[in-house]
Parts: structure tokens; C-alpha cells; sequence
């Protein structure tokens, strides 16, 4: 099988050789091009056409919150993965709104950036439900976005679906949903990837911030 391609995009030469030296010790994994700025991240992204993008999220020219919108907004199929050196603060969210599919500490253990690379490349988020529900925690006490000129409109669900998008933004698995709704977990991949397509989302991370933006969820309240 073809190997996943990587783009590594960090102002920090020394952090990017850090990567590569990690990744390229994996035979399923291979590092086609490097990035020190969002910009250049954006224009090599384009050029190569990565499965993955390892994104810091703090970089001269483009920071990696609009390189990651205009990565997703370009209608590539490269997922972001976003590096930061801090947990999950307000820019790690807003790079998740903006379309990543996962993040990342730097100091994290290895495995765990391999790991990810292998799951967003496989089409999933990495944010397990744990973090899924400090997610919806973070936005708790946050003011609403403003509303876009053409809200979400969940009618276009139907009622299964909603209840399988309400299980979901509460950070549960599929086997949970499947457990919680009484259905099988095949049914709940099936109605997972509708709400997916539906609304033209790139993963299960942009369903849970859908579900907050339209109220179908309410954090709790600190």
C-alpha cells in the first residue's frame, strides 16, 4: 500500500528534523515536504497534496488557525493535525473550527503523534471522548459565535440522526451511542457518515462544534 503522506509545517528547524527523524522510522509513513511558515504550509499543501499536515498553530507570515481554514477551505483532501505547546486553549479550538482534525502537544509521547497520523489519514478525528467533552467544556462561559448568514438548518436530519449527533457532541463512541440509543454500531456509523455528508463536514469533530453552533447542545455552564 502506498505510504501516508506527510507535510511537516513549524517555524522551528529543529522541532520539524524532530518529526521526521520520528516519522520516517515508520515503513507506512513518509515525509514529502516541510513548511516554516503558514503560508508556505498553504502553497506546499496545494503543491504536494499530503494525506496529513502536522500544523504549529504559532508561526511568522500565516499562523496555522488560517493556514488550516484555507487548507480546508481549498476543498483538499490533506487532514490538519494541530501542534501546540500549551493543552487545549482558544486557539486550538478555533483551528478545529476552522477545520482540523485533531491536535496534538508537542511534548507528547511518539507513539501517540504516530498513532494520529494513522487515524486522521484513515478519515477519523483523533479527539478521544474525553477530550471531546473538555471540547464542549471550553466552549462553556465562550460567547456564541455570530450566527452565519445561512444558519444550520438540522431539519434536513432525520430524527435518528439528531439523536445520534446529540450522543456524539457528548464525547461518546460509536459502541456507546450504539449501547445508549439501542441500535447496532454499524447503524450508527451509517447515520454518522449521513450527518457527515449532509452538511458537507470533514469529520466527527466538525459534527460536535455543528451541534453547539446550533444549539442542539448546550455545554454546561461553569
Amino acid at each position: 500500500m502506498r505510504p501516508i503522506s506527510v507535510l511537516l509545517a513549524d517555524d522551528q528547524p529543529m522541532i520539524r528534523t524532530g518529526f521526521r527523524y520520528i516519522l520516517e522510522a515508520e515503513p507506512d509513513i513518509e515525509v514529502v515536504g516541510e513548511a516554516a511558515d503558514g503560508q508556505e504550509a498553504v502553497e506546499e499543501t496545494r503543491r504536494l497534496t499530503p494525506d496529513v499536515v502536522l500544523m504549529d498553530i504559532r508561526m511568522p507570515r500565516m499562523d496555522g488557525v488560517e493556514a488550516t481554514r484555507l487548507i480546508a477551505e481549498s476543498g483538499s483532501p490533506g487532514r490538519v493535525i494541530i501542534l501546540t505547546t500549551f493543552d487545549l486553549d482558544q486557539h486550538v479550538v478555533d483551528a478545529l473550527r476552522a477545520g482540523a482534525s485533531s491536535f496534538l502537544v508537542k511534548d507528547g509521547p511518539a507513539d501517540s503523534l504516530v498513532a494520529a497520523i494513522r487515524t486522521v489519514a484513515a478519515g477519523e478525528a483523533v479527539l478521544a471522548p474525553r477530550v471531546t467533552r473538555r471540547l464542549l467544556d471550553r466552549f462553556a462561559g465562550m460567547p456564541s459565535p455570530a450566527a452565519p448568514s445561512v444558519p444550520p438548518r438540522l431539519d434536513v436530519l432525520t430524527g435518528r440522526e439528531v439523536d445520534v449527533l446529540r450522543t456524539l457532541a457528548r464525547g461518546l463512541s460509536n459502541a456507546e451511542i450504539a449501547a445508549e440509543l439501542g441500535i447496532g454500531e454499524t447503524t450508527v456509523k451509517t447515520h454518522v457518515a449521513h450527518i457527515l455528508e449532509k452538511f458537507h463536514l470533514r469529520d466527527r469533530v466538525q459534527a460536535v462544534i455543528l451541534a453547539y453552533d446550533s444549539g442542539l447542545v448546550t455545554p454546561r455552564t461553569r
